[in-house]
């Protein structure tokens, strides 16, 4: 089985499910079958980096779901659409100008945990229906606020008549949609998402990011090791008597363990097997990559 990760730059018109798609065609034609999926949607307006997943690096979901994330969103004021965004239908305009110092007066607000109510547009389930499907036949309906973080945000340049384009890093789950609303709504406006950019998922950044059209002659040369994403976890080097231990059931004592979730490897050939928890001084697998 291919296991690792390809570093994809989602392009504008296209699902990232529909990338995924193209992607795993390519592999086939390579004589290449294994499990794939992305790890963070970005909507078809959207383009940016999109990390795929081949094999067991699947497994690693869990432990990206958290990454921090960078964006290069363009918020267009005066104007509204029902998704937040340019491919919805417009539902309110404004007469009004926006300058630089105005957004400046408002922009850091938005640093640090805030509530933000996703958009009505979006996956979340609302009595077990998706959020879109109940917007789309036009039912009213609440969702509720949710807490997210926002690292920083800073204002980056005028990109025309009522437009903005702003620098991001937040966390996992935040709506970039749903930011530029609230923003606008700050200024006593409405606003919508003109354009945006994802420059980096995790340790993955657009820099070294592959464009699906390069992936058509020989994707194995841009696929990438399990380890990348867990590069920033602890790492714990056992024994392959050890690791035998573990996968037999049996319990390893530690004197010191981290806290949290850490990276499992082999001392013989540092290879990444698993992903393990500290369990009261006892070292747990909560994820076999083997």
């Amino acid at each position: 089985m291919l296991n690792g990760f390809i570093n994809l730059y989602k392009e504008k018109g296209i699902t990232s499910n529909k990338a995924v798609s193209i992607l795993k065609y390519y592999l086939k034609q390579n004589n290449i079958q294994t499990k794939i999926g992305h790890f963070g949607t970005l909507d078809p307006l959207a383009e940016g980096v999109l990390p795929i997943a081949l094999g067991r690096a699947t497994r690693l979901f869990d432990y990206f779901l958290d990454k921090t994330k960078e964006y290069y969103a363009v918020v267009e004021f005066g104007i509204q659409t029902d998704t937040l965004d340019m491919g919805g239908s417009v539902v309110k305009r404004e007469d009004v100008v926006i300058t630089q110092n105005q957004i400046l007066q408002v922009v850091d607000q938005f640093k640090g945990e805030i509530e933000q109510i996703p958009p009505h547009f979006s996956a979340k389930f609302v009595n077990g229906k998706r959020a879109y499907e109940l917007a789309r036949k036009g039912l009213s309906f609440e969702l509720k606020p949710k807490k997210i973080m926002i690292y920083d945000i800073s204002l980056v340049k005028e990109e025309g008549y009522n437009k903005f384009g702003f620098n991001i890093v937040c966390g996992g789950g935040a709506y970039i949609r749903a930011l530029a609303r609230d923003i606008a709504q700050r200024l006593n406006t409405v606003g919508m998402l003109a354009s945006l950019t994802r420059k980096a998922s995790g340790e993955f950044t657009v820099d070294s990011s592959v464009k699906i059209e390069e992936l058509s002659k020989n994707p194995l040369q841009y696929i990438l090791p399990m380890e990348k994403v867990v590069e920033s976890y602890p790492q714990i080097i056992v024994k392959e008597s050890e690791k035998t231990d573990l996968l037999n059931g049996k319990v390893l004592l530690f004197n010191e363990l981290p806290h949290g979730y850490f990276a499992l490897k082999t001392y013989e050939d540092n290879k990444l097997f698993g992903m393990g928890i500290n369990d009261n001084g006892r070292l747990k697998v909560k994820t076999w990559l083997i």
